[in-house]
């Protein structure tokens, strides 16, 4: 009776495991299609596609220290490019999913290919009457750590004012 019980309980355990499991890789597979269709709206320059799969209440930090806007903001900077027909044009190289254990909340980070070569994008999607939706996006330029001094030299002219004008507030 004992070993009936335990190998009874051990299936249960197995399938709402398996269950959960298979749970949490169609909604990956969701947000996966998500970030992608997002990426390539920008890339056909679709404005209402694009800005669409943002909660009205998102964040897009950009790449340089003073990108840091909400929707309405992010929408009025890229407004220009968008009518222009050329934004921007991102494709996912790598990316990794996690989701909160209540299912209502997602986390990402991505390696894109861009004009930019390699960038890394990262963010928080929630899942809003069943859609998910981006709801903090940080997109940040990769710099490989042989050319670092490099790089710090070509910013620091720049950085160092802004960082002078951010400590003064």
């Amino acid at each position: 009776m004992k070993k009936t019980v335990l190998l009874l309980f051990l299936m249960a355990t197995v399938t709402v495991y398996g269950q959960k499991k298979n749970a949490d890789t169609v909604e990956k597979e969701k947000i996966t299609k998500l970030l992608d269709e997002w990426h390539a709206a920008a890339g056909r320059a679709d404005f209402n596609a694009y800005f669409g799969k943002l909660t009205e209440n998102s964040i897009f930090i950009g790449t340089d220290a003073t990108e840091n806007w909400n929707k309405k903001q992010f929408e009025a900077f890229s407004k220009p490019y968008f009518d222009k027909g050329k934004a921007w044009n991102f494709k996912a190289l790598e990316r990794n999913i996690f989701l909160s254990d209540d299912g209502k909340m997602a986390w990402f980070d991505e390696l894109l290919d861009t004009q930019m070569k390699i960038c890394r994008g990262s963010g928080v999607l929630e899942k809003i009457n069943g859609k998910w939706m981006i709801r903090h996006y940080v997109l940040s330029t990769t710099v490989p750590n042989d050319v670092i001094d490099e790089v710090i030299k070509v910013k620091t002219p720049i950085e160092d004012k802004l960082i002078e004008t951010l400590k003064k507030k």
